[in-house]
Order: C-alpha cells, then sequence, then structure tokens
C-alpha cells in the first residue's frame, strides 16, 4: 500500500529537478498529499495523490496523511492563532484541504491556528457550476505552475476548480485536452467550455467572454472569445485544438 503524506506547508513549489534555480512545474498547496520515490537530505523525488504530477520538493518536515474534513472556498484563508480575528499566523490558498480537530464561536481549529468557518466548505461539497467563483482569480498575476492567490497559469485556473468539485482534472494543457472528450464547435460555444490551444487554456464565461491566466498580460483577465482567437493566432501563431464541454 502506497504511503502518503500531507503537504502541512501554504504552498510548496515543484521543481523539475532537485535544484531551486530548476523550472517550476506546479505547486502543491496546503492539504494535498504526496507519495515519495527517491529521497536525499535535501530533496525528494514525489508524486502529487490528487493528480499524479511528478517532481522535485525541498525535503521538509512535512505531516503525516491527513484525511481532510473541509476545504477553503475564497481565494485567500487567514489563519489565526487563536478563535478570534485578531493575531493572524498564516495564509492558505483556496482548494486548501483542512482536517477539523475543533470549533468555537464561529472558527475551526486544525493543525495550524484557527480558520473562520465561512472562509471553508466541508470536503463533500460540490458546487453545481464548478467554475462558479472563477472571477476571484481575475487580475491574479500569472504565474508559469501557480496554484494560487500568488500567482497562476492558465491550466491551474482550469484544474483548481474542478478539484475543488471533487473533479479529476489533469494539471497541464495538453493532457487536459486528451482527457476531457466531449468536442463543441466555437459556433456551439456557451457557458463553461473549455478552449485549448497548444499549450494554452481559457473559459468561456458567456459566449462572447472568456477568463484566462494570459502570460501576455502577466494576469488572469477577462476578454473577448473571438477578439482572443485572434489575438493567439497573430502573436503566438497558434490556433485553437479544441473546444470541450464537461
Amino acid at each position: 500500500m502506497t504511503k502518503y503524506l500531507t503537504n502541512n506547508f501554504s504552498i510548496v513549489n515543484l521543481y523539475k529537478k532537485p535544484s531551486s534555480k530548476s523550472e517550476i512545474v506546479t505547486q502543491m498547496i496546503f492539504g494535498e498529499s504526496f507519495s515519495i520515490f527517491k529521497k536525499t537530505s535535501r530533496w525528494l523525488k514525489i508524486k502529487i495523490k490528487e493528480d499524479g504530477y511528478r517532481g522535485y520538493v525541498q525535503n521538509k518536515n512535512f505531516s503525516k496523511f491527513l484525511k481532510p474534513s473541509h476545504k477553503v472556498s475564497v481565494l485567500k484563508a487567514i489563519v489565526y492563532k487563536f478563535p478570534n480575528n485578531k493575531k493572524k499566523i498564516n495564509i492558505i490558498p483556496f482548494g486548501s484541504k483542512i482536517k477539523a480537530l475543533g470549533k468555537k464561536n464561529k472558527f475551526l481549529k486544525f493543525s495550524k491556528g484557527w480558520i473562520n468557518k465561512n472562509d471553508v466548505k466541508l470536503i463533500s461539497h460540490v458546487e453545481k457550476n464548478p467554475f462558479k467563483k472563477i472571477n476571484i482569480f481575475k487580475n491574479i498575476r500569472y504565474k508559469w505552475g501557480g496554484k494560487s492567490f500568488k500567482g497562476i497559469d492558465c491550466s491551474a485556473l482550469i484544474q483548481i476548480f474542478l478539484n475543488f468539485s471533487n473533479k479529476f482534472c489533469p494539471r497541464d494543457a495538453k493532457d487536459q485536452v486528451k482527457y476531457f472528450k466531449k468536442n463543441i464547435k466555437l459556433k456551439n460555444i456557451k457557458k463553461n467550455d473549455i478552449i485549448y490551444w497548444k499549450g494554452h487554456v481559457a473559459l468561456a464565461i458567456s459566449n462572447k467572454k472568456l477568463i484566462h491566466a494570459y502570460g501576455p498580460m502577466k494576469k488572469t483577465v477577462v476578454m473577448n472569445i473571438n477578439q482572443t482567437i485572434n489575438k493567439i493566432e497573430r502573436t503566438a501563431n497558434l490556433k485553437v485544438i479544441g473546444i470541450k464541454r464537461l
């Protein structure tokens, strides 16, 4: 049986190679779990339980596996030292998972402190529209490999919302476009259809507009669908390779 550990740090970078100068390929957010393939004093080669992604993380004092009870439903949740709003000790990102150990007033206690009950949902909670809250990432900076309020990339923006509603989604656009099977024509596009280019992805928020974490604009932006398709073809010489419906 595979032995898992749980990430008990707010955000941990996953590197392509065992070096902090190497490319950051993704991140683990608080409460995600992983198995270890290889271990040195400084580095762990790991596989993330949630999406099967592999890479290297710095060897830290990670927690033994914790089965979560709740997940963070806001862009960033403040962690307090006590069950009041006075002493902030940490911030954990959207989609983070916690195991509640107790409650007092409007706060839940977990391994790192206290969190406001209004900032979390039960782990079993599923949104009817998984992308209902995607606008909370509007204007968040673009960061290759990023998965949080500190910076996010285009495929993570899709993945974290599907994961939040307990749906599997591959990490990278190239794998997502193969994983989602239902193909849609551009003329039939509607809200929540997912548009793929080679190495890029956007979500339709209506039949006219999309949202994406867009490298050239260095942030997550809402744009017109047709104008975006034309712009990406003109500036990056890339055509749409698929439009998918969940």
